[in-house]
């Protein structure tokens, strides 16, 4: 028997199957771009979060570290082996910076350093460490923690803990020591002495070097650790007041600021001397830790005067992020705290 329906059971036509091919293709031509769209973004995106995170850390931890310079808890007077005495020999592998009194103790000679800083033109600029990044800066404070030592009903603790070293003091004087027995000091208060160095290394990791903030830290000896990946750069600008007398209009006022490279008058370091550091600008440049090779860098940062003011270009397949903050220093005008 004829199917009478045969007439209508017919396939495409190779016109309409072109067609229907080309809207396919202008369909997946477009989810596609939206998805490359969308991964992009992605990654940019996680590329500036990791970024802001590790910046802001950054800073973070070296304004608080900063602003908390030559604090000595109790004592009002300059920390110096004239009112501070100590038996204490030199911490193992101590950081030294340039000055004659520039160790983690105050010697007889000179003016003891609690804030010194260096653009790195080698990489062992302080004797501690060897693996420093040049055209960096190095910076070393020295200061107490805040919150003194106490005993269960919140008197001076009569013992210091072992692995670190300790500053007790009254208003006038004060005893560095180790651990064990505290000094005996009138009315004195125990602390935690701090001498902490913050520079930037690059560590291989494959084929790639990633820029890692480092900190030195003194316990019972001046050791090292990583703290932040993917900061590549710090700089320091140090504000200075040339005016001495309290009385003076200007006293209390940066006049000026400069970097660690023009720091050459040893007076500028000696807070005691003609002038004294009140402020510190802090650069901290963040780069991600992998490349992008979809991406070219071709911005200019700058860091305060480094390269003549003129910045630093990398032309390079990384991202990276500037910060910057300026830190006034509390400690250095006060009588007392």
């Amino acid at each position: 028997m004829k199917n009478i329906n045969s007439r209508y059971q017919q396939g495409f036509s190779l016109l309409e199957v072109f067609i229907a091919l080309a809207i396919g293709l202008v369909i997946f031509a477009g989810v596609l771009s939206v998805f490359v769209g969308m991964r992009t973004t992605v990654t940019e995106t996680t590329s500036f979060g990791e970024l802001q995170e590790n910046g802001r850390f950054a800073m973070s931890l070296l304004t608080d570290d900063i602003s908390k310079q030559d604090f000595w808890g109790d004592y009002t007077g300059t920390m110096d082996a004239s009112s501070i005495s100590h038996g204490l020999a030199a911490p193992a592998n101590d950081c030294k910076g340039e000055g004659v009194n520039n160790s983690s103790f105050p010697v007889a000679t000179g003016t003891f350093r609690t804030i010194w800083g260096k653009t790195v033109s080698n990489t062992d600029p302080m004797g501690c460490f060897t693996d420093a990044k040049t055209g960096s800066d190095v910076i070393q404070i020295k200061r107490v923690l805040a919150a003194d030592l106490v005993d269960g009903v919140g008197d001076p603790i009569a013992t210091a803990p072992v692995g670190n070293y300790h500053l007790v003091t009254n208003s006038n004087d004060g005893i560095l020591f180790g651990s064990g027995a505290v000094p005996a000091v009138d009315n004195g208060r125990v602390w935690q002495y701090q001498h902490h160095v913050y520079y930037v290394k690059e560590d291989a990791q494959g084929g790639n070097k990633v820029p890692v903030l480092m900190q030195g830290q003194l316990t019972n000896r001046m050791s090292f650790s990583p703290i932040i990946d993917g900061i590549e750069m710090i700089r320091f600008m140090y504000g200075y007041d040339d005016d001495t007398d309290p009385e003076a209009p200007g006293y209390g006022v940066v006049d000026a600021f400069i970097s660690a490279e023009s720091m050459t008058n040893a007076e500028l370091w000696d807070n005691p001397g003609g002038t004294k550091i009140i402020a510190v600008k802090i650069y901290v440049l963040a780069r991600n830790i992998l490349p992008d090779n979809k991406y070219t860098n071709t911005k200019t940062y700058f860091l305060g005067d480094l390269n003549d003011g003129n910045g630093i270009t990398f032309n390079d397949n990384y991202r990276r992020l500037l910060f910057s903050s300026t830190v006034t220093l509390y400690n250095a005008r006060v009588d007392s705290w």
